[in-house]
């Protein structure tokens, strides 16, 4: 068995750590490129959403790289991406492509099913695999440990250039690490080179907070870069979803028999008290939390025709007037321009920062 894995941010570092682990050959498939999206967009239904078309490029690289077996996780409710395994599936065959695909739906949605899976993939369950699993996740928290450590430099040093070289280089270093030892050392490297550059620890930039998404918040390729390109501006950016998160509320809290999300869910109560898919409740809850906790702006990015990110752009400008804190709306899809995308952040950077300075 040689499986693969869609790219979505961070989350093929944490998989290939485990799989690793395992003892599992794994393709992580090539960082996605403009092609992997024209190859997935060609054989994708035309409304369906931008992930889709992503991460079905991603697994015709993998597959044709050597993959046989692709693992996804699941969902359930308003939301396409419950249909993305078994449509996906449809469409690689069509296209020639004879693969397994193991769908890991979330413990809530049947803990006996899940359990199952994972025996697919590992062979058997013991002890070892759930230390295997809650390492991969303590790998999920030093990633968000180092994009912390990202965004609080990237703003303040000058030689942003570094920065950029430091993250690529790291992106590119991982890949060629193995288990969640070898994996977490390169991450602390990493830290350490970041903070070792000159940082001006005096200056007070603008902070941003990215909701929306999940998919596009996560994935640099889907949203052109976002946040490297407001901290290239001066910007510190916060990104509300991560795949520690993600992991966290949808795999390790269930395990628990704790209840995922509470803060966001009490948070967007006001504007939003019933679940109706996606990220919906935790976009509006992420955004008031910002907005009390002093951000000075936000931006949500969503892909074209994501029904449950539409509720929340209609909420969304109540939040804007009760909070009195601007946000900047990111509809993203296979037409979407570079240009006018910069042209866009950098106006949203300029009133935020004009508006910053004229109230202090």
């Amino acid at each position: 068995m040689r499986l693969t894995y869609p790219h979505m941010g961070e989350a093929y570092i944490a998989v290939k750590a485990m799989f690793d682990d395992l003892g599992i050959e794994s393709i992580i498939p090539p960082f996605s490129t403009d092609n992997t999206l024209r190859i997935g967009a060609k054989e994708s239904p035309e409304g369906i959403c931008l992930p889709f078309k992503i991460m079905l490029g991603n697994y015709v690289k993998s597959i044709e790289e050597g993959a046989d077996t692709i693992v996804i996780t699941g969902s359930c409710g308003p939301c396409r991406f419950g249909y993305y395994g078994p449509l996906q599936k449809l469409i690689l065959e069509d296209m020639g492509y004879h693969v397994d695909m193991i769908i890991l739906d979330p413990p809530r949605e049947g803990i006996g099913k899940f359990i199952n899976n994972i025996r697919k993939l590992s062979g058997r369950i013991s002890s070892k695999t759930y230390k295997v699993f809650m390492d991969a996740y303590k790998v999920c928290e030093k990633i968000d440990e180092l994009n912390q450590v990202q965004y609080y430099v990237r703003p303040r040093t000058k030689d942003k250039a570094k920065v950029n070289s430091i993250i690529h280089g790291f992106k590119s270093k991982v890949l060629n690490a193995k288990g969640t030892k070898e994996i977490s050392e390169l991450i602390d490297v990493t830290k350490d080179q970041l903070l070792a550059l000159d940082i001006d620890m005096d200056m007070n930039p603008i902070k941003i907070g990215i909701i929306g998404e999940i998919y596009t918040i996560i994935d640099p390729f889907s949203n052109l870069n976002a946040e490297e390109r407001l901290g290239n501006m001066g910007a510190e950016v916060h990104r509300s979803m991560t795949v520690k998160d993600w992991a966290e509320n949808n795999l390790v809290k269930p395990l628990r028999r704790e209840e995922p999300y509470e803060l966001e869910k009490k948070l967007s109560e006001p504007y939003l008290p019933v679940l109706i898919g996606g990220h919906t409740q935790q976009c509006l809850g992420h955004a008031v939390n910002y907005a009390l906790s002093g951000y000075d702006g936000m931006v949500q990015i969503y892909p074209m025709g994501c029904m449950p990110e539409i509720v929340s752009r209609s909420i969304l400008p109540q939040i804007e007037k009760d909070y009195d804190i601007p946000i900047l709306y990111l509809i993203v899809d296979e037409q979407t321009g570079e240009a006018g995308y910069q042209t866009r952040l950098e106006a949203f950077y300029d009133y935020v920062e004009t508006r910053k300075n004229r109230r202090s």
